[in-house]
């Protein structure tokens, strides 16, 4: 009887189809990358150093502006870079124009009313990118980058001349004319390189150590990496 009662068992073992190993989730977004908030010092530490070339750069390897964050809005990236900063927000008519309100150009301090006498400059010029490590990226990636409304300090509204003076200069070479800018700007240019992955050259970085040990020595990086 037990002998029958085990050929038993075995047969049924057999005819069970076997379990099936987990298999592997599909379909589950990666999480986003966090958020990084550290001393200017600790966030320069991060920041690769590396030569600069400019070779094979103009500036329609990146393209800006785009349909925006809203492509529904009719605004471009531009209009949406001032609406945001705005300090009182203008009227926005069809087609996305902008009547007059109120914006602070941080870099010089000035007063603005008319969106017409102002850049959106990217505040790590798409030249001093490509020298930096963008020369290697995909063309979908260096026009996220010169569209980059994902972090507040990527893209800022300034006024015209400021940002004429500026050009595609480093701090090594030119800082906002506003005292109130030196340590935001410093910081904001060294959380942007640090989103995007970029190096700085040892001239740039020893001028950046220089605020950073110096007046800007309190000054706070913030940044989320671009995957």
């Amino acid at each position: 009887m037990i002998k029958n009662m085990a050929h038993g068992v075995v047969a049924l073992a057999l005819a069970l189809p076997p379990l099936a190993a987990p298999s592997p989730a599909f379909g589950i977004p990666a999480p986003e990358p966090a958020a990084e908030v550290m001393k200017l010092s600790l966030a320069l530490d991060r920041l690769p150093i590396a030569e600069e070339s400019r070779a094979g750069y103009t500036r329609d390897r990146f393209t800006y502006w785009n349909t925006g964050m809203d492509p529904a809005d009719g605004c471009d990236t531009r209009a949406e870079v001032l609406l945001a900063e705005a300090t009182e927000a203008p009227p926005v008519a069809a087609g996305c124009e902008l009547g007059e309100g109120e914006w602070l150009s941080y870099y010089d301090g000035q007063e603005v009313t008319g969106p017409e006498l102002l850049v959106v400059d990217h505040l790590v010029p798409l030249a001093e990118a490509w020298d930096s490590g963008a020369y290697a990226w995909t063309a979908s990636r260096r026009d996220a980058y010169a569209n980059d409304q994902g972090a507040g300090a990527s893209l800022v509204a300034v006024t015209a001349r400021v940002q004429r003076s500026k050009t595609d200069r480093d701090p090594r070479a030119w800082m906002p004319p506003s005292p109130d800018a030196t340590c935001r700007y410093v910081a904001e240019w060294t959380g942007t390189k640090l989103r995007w992955g970029l190096s700085a050259d040892q001239a740039e970085a020893d001028a950046l150590n220089v605020y950073a040990q110096g007046p800007c020595q309190n000054a706070v990086v913030h940044y989320t990496p671009v995957p």
